[in-house]
C-alpha cells in the first residue's frame, strides 16, 4: 500500500520539472544552448526559434515559451559564390589615365 502511494506521488511530481523547463523564454534558452556549444568548440552553426508546428531544417535542440516554440540547430555553410578574400589587381595592372 505504501509503495503504491509513493508511485502515485512520484508520477504527479515528475511532469512538473519538465513543464517548468519548457516554459523558459526562448531567447534565454537559446543563449544557454549557444554558450554550451561554444564551450564545446562548435563553430559555424545557427540556432533558430520557430513555431512548434513549423517544419524547419536541422535538429530540434530545445522547446521554449511553454512548448509553443522550438529551437532548431543547423550547421552554417560557407557560401561558395562569396570569395574568402577580395580579388586584388597585381601592381603592374594599374589603370592608366
Amino acid at each position: 500500500m505504501k509503495i503504491s502511494c509513493l508511485l502515485i506521488a512520484a508520477a504527479l511530481v515528475i511532469p512538473v520539472p519538465g513543464y517548468a523547463q519548457a516554459a523558459k523564454p526562448c531567447e534565454e534558452l537559446k543563449s544557454e544552448i549557444a554558450k554550451k556549444m561554444d564551450a564545446n568548440g562548435v563553430k559555424s552553426y545557427s540556432l533558430d526559434i520557430v513555431e512548434k508546428d513549423k517544419d524547419a531544417q536541422g535538429k530540434v535542440v530545445g522547446t521554449c515559451d511553454g512548448g509553443t516554440k522550438k529551437i532548431v540547430y543547423s550547421r552554417a555553410t560557407v557560401d561558395a559564390s562569396t570569395p574568402k578574400t577580395p580579388d586584388a589587381k597585381p601592381s603592374g595592372e594599374a589603370s592608366k589615365h
